[in-house]
């Protein structure tokens, strides 16, 4: 017989509403319900969490590196384990390994370790390929040399690849991806993003019609929004049918455009968080390198890292999810619960997984973050398990 545990708590959060002094209930690593903490069952193990706040663990679609690994300099399975477990101490209880573009080669060994780890890594996804399939002028810092056209033989392994992974996420750009590509990809199961292009607003219209559900790193490497050329970025927020990844480190985005973009995104798509996390993430390491390219970390007054190359090029991030959702509520005034739902319920939408993840409610996953009044995590939670900070990544029960 399952065991039941009620993970009780001064408020919770289940994507919808809040409940004050209630418990979740964790019946195996799915989630039974929550009641008032007056109604736990007799039978049930109480658990006091550590912090006062529950909410659905955060889920987080664009992870490049963290704990000191980047996921381009060894693509295999217990990179992307150590990658996931230094997200686990920010609340990240769901992501994709994201591999930055790269050689065929190295393209493959991703593929082949994400396949895996989306078996036996807690919160693997699947995988992103941010590239090879992207525009030159819109490159950022990835490696021009490795940039090129969609070729048949490209399509017919990312249909492979989408045949063995959970989710399989592609970042490409209208120049080097033609409409009738984007159409395949889709019907194969790939969720596909548009991003790293200089594409127009009629371009972005015709792909996204083609296929495209989303758009990668908002405002930042693409054709901007301008009042006669809406550009790439103003097709992510007019489409109904776009969602559309944001850094919230305030040095990507400016906190008041990101404002002006969080009213302004028409839905049902959704803006929702993401990383971007590199290597340095959870670490105190100055600099990594990516494909041969020395990359430099200057934090700021808030430890928020600026990651650039030798020409200043933005690099990646370095923010983790709870510090997004702090920088929204009090640095652009969005209300709690919707910063929740931006880092967890949203970006589960934007990939079909929100019948299991990003709420807590009866069959979805137990998958939870504990917040304090700071909203810094004091623990997380996956499958029922917890993975941080105690010792559950042995395969621990709730403690």
């Amino acid at each position: 017989m399952t065991e039941l545990t009620a993970l009780a708590a001064a408020r919770i959060f289940d994507a919808e509403r809040w409940h004050d002094d209630a418990a979740v209930l964790i019946e195996g690593a799915h989630v039974a319900g929550i009641v008032p903490r007056g109604d736990v069952p007799a039978s049930a193990r109480l658990v006091e969490a550590r912090g006062r706040i529950l909410a659905p663990g955060f889920v987080d679609l664009q992870v490049n590196g963290g704990g000191g690994c980047q996921f381009n300099d060894a693509p295999d399975h217990d990179t992307i384990a150590r990658i996931a477990g230094a997200h686990h101490a920010f609340g990240t209880t769901s992501m994709l390994p994201t591999l930055i573009t790269d050689t065929p080669e190295i393209t493959a060994r991703a593929i082949r370790a994400a396949t895996g780890a989306s078996r036996s890594v807690p919160g693997c996804l699947g995988l992103h390929l941010e590239g090879p399939h992207l525009s030159l002028a819109r490159k950022g810092a990835h490696d021009a040399r490795l940039i090129r056209p969609m070729q048949e033989a490209d399509l017919d392994a990312l249909v492979d690849a989408a045949r063995l992974l959970p989710v399989l996420l592609v970042t490409l750009a209208p120049e080097s991806v033609s409409a009738e590509q984007v159409g395949r990809l889709a019907r194969a199961g790939i969720r596909v993003s548009l991003g790293h292009s200089d594409c127009d607003f009629d371009t972005a219209c015709a792909y996204a019609q083609a296929g495209a559900r989303l758009v990668t790193h908002l405002f930042n490497a693409m054709s901007p929004l301008g009042h006669r050329a809406p550009g790439l970025a103003g097709a992510a927020l007019a489409l109904p049918g776009l969602s559309a990844g944001l850094i919230a480190d305030g040095i990507h985005v400016a906190d008041p455009v990101a404002s002006l973009a969080l009213r302004a995104k028409a839905g049902p798509g959704r803006i929702f968080l993401v990383t971007d996390a590199m290597a340095p993430l959870g670490t105190e390491a100055e600099g990594f390198s990516l494909n041969g390219r020395e990359i430099t970390r200057r934090r700021g007054a808030d430890g928020i890292g600026r990651l650039t190359l030798a020409d200043g090029t933005l690099a990646g991030a370095d923010i983790d999810m709870a510090a997004s959702v702090a920088r929204l509520v009090a640095g652009l005034g969005v209300p709690l619960e919707e910063a929740l739902r931006m880092a967890s319920l949203y970006p589960a939408e934007a990939i079909d997984a929100a019948q299991r993840k990003g709420r807590l409610a009866p069959g979805h996953d137990a998958d939870i973050v504990e917040l304090d009044e700071t909203l810094k995590v004091r623990a997380t939670w996956i499958g029922g398990s917890r993975f941080y900070p105690s010792g559950a990544m042995r395969g621990a029960r709730p403690e």
